[in-house]
């Protein structure tokens, strides 16, 4: 089946917080996978006094990352 030609793909960032898993950002969409894969490494960077990730709380925890999506380009912006 064939898609609309006003659709387009995207590249979508999810960004969890926790364990368990929360979404807490998920309406970031990129042309390009390698501008996505930039703002992930940047969103789930993480400063501190941690000598050892095994010491940063669990519930400080980030995964980011990016998934291909087809979407209208006219209701979403997209970066």
């Amino acid at each position: 089946m064939a898609a609309p030609t006003d659709m387009v793909h995207v590249f979508l960032l999810l960004v969890y917080l926790g364990e368990p898993r929360k979404l807490i950002s998920g309406d970031m969409y990129f042309y390009s996978v390698t501008e996505c894969n930039r703002f992930a490494a940047y969103t789930a960077q993480r400063y501190g006094n941690y000598s050892y990730s095994y010491l940063m709380d669990k519930r400080d925890r980030v995964t980011a990352y990016c998934v291909p999506k087809l979407i209208d380009p006219d209701t979403v912006l997209i970066y």
